[in-house]
């Protein structure tokens, strides 16, 4: 609820400011309190404890968010690259009564979803009939679902405190960039721009763009128009923005080879969801667009270590933010502050510190290097640890390569599956992978590579919510390939 005190003092202190903006609707800090106070009370009135939420970006997502928190419901984001297996099973686990859409067709043909109850908040309220109510950990007002070891969604709940908690430590961070315009790139279902996006821009008193996906030129799990992502930049001429590495690539690209010129606006660009080359970061910078790497995790309300202006080394996923401490324990990445209250399957830690499973260094000025993840080390024939993540990076930094998997493991050297550019062909690949390898000790160097007939994505389940590739499925899937890039012969 601290959230909303927060809008409550906004929307006495200065009514008239703009809060949320839409692509046809806006809502100063008064109008946004009157909406959600109204949505809330439609929403008690339908007895509804567990909501779930399907739909595009847009005010309306924001609205229901808030008027949950308002409420006391526990909201369930519905990711909208969910396939209907995955959409099934977080309506069954979370024991959701109804859920907000906009896309009802999506839902029409599922056992576990009844009539249409009411519109609200220009959505429909789809009943969802819960077998058995979930049992949830005391204070779950948001459970957000992120990808497990065996490829089904896996519920993090989380309390309101937390998501706050976060959200404050990054507005104390960025208070003074003054940065008034945030512009949602990616999916509100996505608790990084959820909380480190929207909730952040409204705690500094600032005003949050919210247009619907196309608007971005972003479509089903993976598909960019980049062109129309750069003219949606253009048009709302931000302040800041949050991107994954995958889409600072594409702005990267456009700057360089379409001539493509970031908005003089822009101040802050947060860059997370997986490790960034500090040579990626760096060439951005020069090319206009001010990017700064972090780091967290869903199990902490998202952000925990960020590089800002005045504290910034490249390669470097930041310092902790004030409202967490981080320490290694035997190399892997442990965290203390704020956390989640459990998983929605009952299971989760009790210990005061929390173990990401990430791999990191903290050099002597304090900065976090994330170095790879604890499971995906790979050990060579030769007995060397290798963290695929690390040469992967140096991989991505060329626009020819689209995605890159590095495996090795029980090998006698690394290889790599690779999803080219489209239009680019074999021989620039071979080209640049020759300039990676003089960059790499020769343990680490990629021998030899295969091309993936079509690229990893969430909803084939290759990809985890963030953009990660799930390496054991990988290998699975393209054993045939890997065998052949080692001679053919079994490991």
């Amino acid at each position: 609820m601290q959230l909303i005190k927060q809008l409550q003092s906004f929307a006495e202190s200065c009514p008239a400011r703009p809060a949320l903006l839409g692509e046809d609707s806006e809502f100063s800090y008064a109008a946004l309190l009157t909406a959600v106070e109204h949505i809330a009370a439609e929403l008690r009135a339908q007895n509804i404890s567990v909501l779930g939420l399907y739909a595009d970006n847009g005010p309306g997502w924001l609205l229901v968010d808030l008027a949950c928190q308002a409420a006391g419901i526990t909201l369930v984001p519905l990711p909208a690259f969910f396939s209907q297996q995955q959409l099934v099973h977080t309506i069954n686990t979370s024991g959701m009564q109804a859920l907000l859409t906009d896309n009802c067709e999506r839902f029409t043909a599922l056992d576990e979803v009844g009539q249409a109850l009411a519109e609200i908040a220009g959505l429909a309220l789809i009943e969802t009939p819960a077998t058995d109510p979930a049992a949830l950990p005391p204070l779950t007002a948001k459970i957000t679902f992120t990808s497990g070891s065996t490829g089904t969604p896996r519920g993090v709940c989380l309390s309101n405190e937390t998501q706050f908690e976060t959200a404050a430590a990054l507005a104390r961070q960025l208070e003074s960039l003054h940065s008034q315009l945030h512009l949602c790139l990616l999916p509100l279902a996505t608790l990084l721009e959820n909380v480190a996006g929207a909730y952040t821009s409204w705690l500094l008193g600032g005003t949050v763009v919210a247009p619907g996906l196309a608007r971005l030129g972003l479509s089903g799990s993976s598909g960019l128009d980049p062109a129309q992502l750069c003219r949606c930049i253009d048009d709302f001429q931000p302040h800041s923005l949050i991107l994954l590495p995958q889409i600072l690539k594409v702005l990267v690209e456009q700057i360089q080879h379409r001539g493509w010129q970031p908005p003089r606006s822009l101040r802050f660009v947060a860059v997370g969801g997986a490790k960034v080359a500090a040579d990626l970061l760096l060439q951005a910078r020069s090319l206009g667009l001010p990017v700064y790497e972090g780091y967290g995790l869903s199990e902490c309300g998202s952000v925990v270590a960020l590089n800002l202006p005045l504290a910034d080394r490249p390669g470097a996923a930041g310092r902790p933010l004030p409202h967490c401490e981080i320490t290694l324990r035997n190399r892997e990445v442990m965290v203390r502050g704020p956390r989640y209250l459990g998983y929605l399957d009952g299971t989760g830690e009790d210990e005061e510190w929390l173990a990401t499973g990430d791999l990191g260094e903290i050099d002597g000025d304090g900065y976090l290097h994330i170095t790879g993840r604890k499971k995906n080390i790979l050990i060579s024939a030769f007995g060397r640890n290798i963290s695929p993540e690390w040469i992967e990076s140096e991989v991505l930094l060329e626009p020819v390569v689209m995605q890159c998997v590095v495996i090795g493991d029980a090998r006698p050297h690394c290889a790599a599956l690779i999803f080219p550019r489209p239009g680019a062909d074999s021989e620039q690949v071979d080209r640049w992978l020759v300039a990676v390898n003089r960059k790499l000790p020769d343990y680490a160097q990629i021998r030899n590579w295969a091309a993936l007939p079509a690229p990893l994505t969430f909803s084939d389940g290759l990809l985890t919510a963030n953009g990660r590739p799930r390496r054991d499925l990988i290998a699975e899937r393209y054993h045939e390939s890997i065998e052949n890039l080692y001679g053919g012969v079994p490991s």
